[in-house]
């Protein structure tokens, strides 16, 4: 799949991918430049187009929102200078991603710095922006002069984590609701595999049942882990040699930044009613996400170097996820996490506002 340019923007078939890689493969377009009359140097707009199918949650018509954003920032990654990675992007939902045609993301170069460099991207289909963000990407300093983060999740919830490997908890169904689990169970529908990554969603129900929580939905809490699907190298024929190689050198530190990013909005708002208590909701959907991620290189890496063993797929680390949500009113909610890396490091912060509209209930009559 290497990239061409001048092709048109309306792409063939989009393919159904398994790996996270192949996920967000991208073809490049034709770029653009802009005069302005106030500057010597003109407007650089670099333009891509999806080339996978995005996932639909519970079989529906619309994208998983994760998929977008995700690849938002692996095309604004391919505009900056190696060794820049994404560590902060803030974006605004427009409207519902379709599945039936592809994404065409236009890249505008804000700013290249030294140390920073910004994008603003515009997410399109059929020439509709349906996601707009802006992306900020560094340098590592290499400077490690403080320190800090809270308590990690790996030791505030040592003895459920460690109840079950991760392999053995459920997968993080397609939709987070009673409803949908139940149909799953009773046959009437099937699961669609979620692409990309292994998700895992840990039992917490002992936890979230105590009654210290329901008295304050604050403290309730959804751990989720999960994993890298495939090799991260776009060359199916690299050896695992080389791929770690190239995994020493960041090639794919920006891939694996938007792994964090896509799984982070994997159920991340079907949280809130669950929080809440809510049960009579009809309408739900993210207004913006901001991920920001704290740590790159070795905290942000996916590949399990210390279990390579001589089988055919790499092994994979598992990072965990802790979503919870602060507050909830006028007719929206937010929803917040914390992405740690296997061994405790917080690595990224989400943060999500998004709408949540409550179903109004028949009026009894009086009598």
């Amino acid at each position: 799949m290497s990239p061409q340019r001048g092709a048109p923007d309306d792409g063939d078939e989009l393919m159904s991918p398994h790996s996270f890689v192949e996920l967000m493969a991208l073809e490049q377009l034709e770029g653009i430049s802009i005069s302005h009359p106030d500057t010597a140097d003109p407007e650089r707009i670099e333009r891509f187009r999806s080339l996978a199918t995005p996932y639909p949650p519970g079989q529906g018509t619309r994208a998983f929102g994760g998929h977008v954003y995700a690849q938002s920032a692996y095309a604004a990654s391919k505009t900056v200078r190696p060794g820049f990675v994404v560590h902060d992007m803030a974006g605004t939902f427009v409207l519902g991603g379709r599945l039936d045609t592809p994404y065409v993301y236009t890249v505008r170069h804000v700013r290249d710095g030294f140390m920073y460099s910004t994008r603003a991207v515009d997410a399109r289909q059929e020439g509709k922006v349906c996601f707009s963000c802006i992306c900020s990407f560094k340098r590592d300093e290499r400077q490690r002069l403080f320190d800090h983060q809270p308590t990690s999740a790996q030791e505030r919830f040592d003895s459920i984590l460690s109840a079950k490997r991760p392999e053995a908890q459920e997968i993080s169904p397609s939709i987070d609701v009673d409803w949908w689990i139940d149909l799953v169970q009773k046959g009437d529908v099937a699961e669609i595999e979620f692409p990309g990554l292994d998700v895992r969603k840990v039992d917490m129900q002992d936890y979230n049942h105590a009654e210290d929580i329901k008295q304050h939905p604050e403290r309730y809490r959804q751990l989720t882990q999960y994993r890298l699907k495939g090799s991260p190298d776009e060359d199916p024929t690299a050896t695992v040699e080389q791929i770690r190689e190239r995994e020493e050198a960041g090639v794919y530190d920006n891939l694996y930044a938007c792994a964090h990013m896509y799984s982070s909005d994997k159920n991340s708002l079907l949280l809130i009613p669950r929080a809440l208590g809510i049960k009579n909701w009809t309408e739900m959907g993210s207004l913006t996400l901001t991920v920001i991620l704290h740590r790159h290189a070795e905290a942000m890496r996916m590949i399990d170097w210390a279990s390579v063993g001589e089988e055919d797929e790499l092994p994979m680390k598992w990072f965990v996820q802790e979503g919870w949500t602060p507050q909830a009113a006028e007719n929206r909610s937010v929803h917040e996490s914390h992405l740690w890396s296997p061994d405790g490091i917080l690595l990224g912060t989400s943060l999500q506002d998004s709408m949540l509209r409550l179903r109004k209930l028949a009026k009894t009559p009086k009598l």
